[in-house]
C-alpha cells in the first residue's frame, strides 16, 4: 500500500515513524510548505519530498494519505485527496466546525474513500482496560467521571489562534470528549466554563448523558507541571480509575545542581545574588513510557488493517463528528455562560 504523509511537523514525524516499521505499506512521498522541514523527513524515511500536494498526488499516486496538518486546514486536503480516490488517515480534529465535518464526510462518500480520524486515546490500553471494566460491569452502572488533561501552552503559534486550532476546547478537550462517549453513551447537555489570557487557556466542563451519567472535563494549555492525564469513573459498585503520572513504569527525577557557596556548606540561609549566578532549575519529573509499541503506531496499524481486510474502525468518522458536536456546544455554552441541550442523536439544538 502506497502511502502519502501531509505535514512534516511532529505528528508527521509519528506517523512515518510507525509506517516504516509496518510490513504491507511503502511511503512515497511527504508533503509540507516547509522545503526544509519536508526535506528533513524525506531523508529520514528515504522517501521524495514535496512542497506541492498536487504534484505528489500526480507523481506517486498514494492509496493512502495521512494528513498531520493544522486543524483549519482539514477540510481542504481531505477533499483534494478523496477527489484523487486516496483513503484518509486525518489527526483529530476531523475539522474545526460541524459544518465542515459533516462536509468532510459527505465528500469522501461521494468519491469512495474511507476516513479514519487520530483519536488516539482509545488506543491507550490503560484507557481500552479502563472501559473494559466499565462495560463489563465491574464498577456496576456508572454514574460519575473525571477526565482531566493538563500541559503546556503549544510551542507552535497556530495553536494560540483560535480560527486554526479552536483553543483548549476541540484540540484537547476533544480526546476526553470523545472517549467519555465511547464509554458512557450520547451526551444530552453540555455546561462549561472557559478563561484564556496570554499563554493560557483552561476550560472545564459538566456533560450529562443520555444514561444519566454526569462526567466531568477538564482541559489546560499552560499548566506550570508536565503533561498530565487522569480519569475516574465511579459507579453504584465501585470504582475505576487511572492516573498518567502513577502508571509510568519508570520515573526520574532531576534534582537541582549542588550549591557550592559558603552558605550552602553551613546552611545558614540564602546566599547573596550574584549578578552572573542563573536560578538553579526546579525539579523535574519526566515520565517513560513502557509500551514497545506507541498507541499511534497501534491505531496507525489498525486503520491499514481496516483498509487490507475490510473491517470496521475502532472509531469511525461519525465518532469524530459527534465528538466535534459535543465541542460545539461547549464553546456555545463557555460563549452564553448556558447549557446547550442536544438531541438524544447529538444533532440540532433543542
Amino acid at each position: 500500500m502506497k502511502i502519502a504523509i501531509v505535514g512534516c511537523g511532529g505528528m508527521g514525524h509519528i506517523h512515518a515513524a510507525a509506517y516504516a516499521r509496518m510490513t504491507h505499506v511503502r511511503i512515497v512521498g511527504v508533503c509540507d510548505v516547509d522545503p526544509i522541514r519536508a526535506a528533513e523527513l524525506g531523508e529520514r524515511i528515504g522517501a521524495p519530498s514535496y512542497t506541492d500536494y498536487g504534484q505528489l498526488l500526480a507523481a506517486e499516486a498514494p492509496e493512502l494519505v495521512s494528513l498531520t496538518v493544522p486543524s483549519h486546514l482539514h477540510l481542504a486536503y481531505i477533499e483534494q485527496t478523496a477527489a484523487h480516490g486516496a483513503h484518509i488517515v486525518c489527526e483529530k480534529p476531523l475539522a474545526l466546525t460541524v459544518a465542515d465535518a459533516e462536509a468532510a464526510l459527505a465528500v469522501c462518500a461521494k468519491h469512495g474513500v474511507r476516513l479514519f480520524v487520530g483519536h488516539v486515546v482509545r488506543f491507550f490500553p490503560d484507557y481500552a482496560g479502563l472501559k473494559h471494566a466499565v462495560d463489563g460491569g465491574r464498577i456496576g452502572t456508572p454514574g460519575v467521571a473525571h477526565l482531566r488533561r493538563v500541559g503546556g501552552y503549544p510551542e507552535r503559534q497556530w495553536f494560540a489562534e483560535e480560527a486554526k486550532s479552536g483553543g483548549v476546547i476541540t484540540d484537547l478537550m476533544i480526546h476526553d470528549i470523545d472517549y467519555a462517549r465511547w464509554t458512557l453513551g450520547p451526551v444530552r447537555s453540555v455546561y462549561c466554563l472557559r478563561r484564556t489570557a496570554a499563554g493560557l487557556d483552561y476550560a472545564l466542563a459538566t456533560l450529562v448523558f443520555a444514561s444519566g451519567a454526569v462526567a466531568n472535563l477538564e482541559s489546560h494549555w499552560g499548566y506550570p507541571g508536565s503533561f498530565r492525564t487522569a480519569a475516574e469513573f465511579a459507579g453504584d459498585g465501585g470504582v475505576v480509575r487511572l492516573d498518567s503520572a502513577a502508571s509510568a513504569a519508570l520515573h526520574m527525577r532531576k534534582t537541582p545542581p549542588k550549591r557550592t557557596d559558603a552558605c550552602a556548606r553551613t546552611g545558614e540561609g540564602p546566599a547573596p545574588a550574584a549578578a552572573d549566578a542563573a536560578p538553579a532549575p526546579a525539579a523535574a519529573e519526566i515520565p517513560r513510557s513502557p509500551l514497545r509499541k506507541s498507541p499511534y503506531a497501534r491505531e496507525l496499524e489498525h486503520f491499514v488493517d481496516c483498509l487490507r481486510l475490510g473491517g470496521a474502525p475502532l472509531v469511525t468518522a461519525t465518532d469524530a463528528l459527534q465528538a466535534l458536536r459535543v465541542a460545539e456546544a461547549a464553546h456555545q455554552s463557555a460563549r452564553t455562560g448556558r447549557a446547550v441541550y442536544l438531541s438524544s442523536e447529538e444533532g440540532e439544538r433543542l
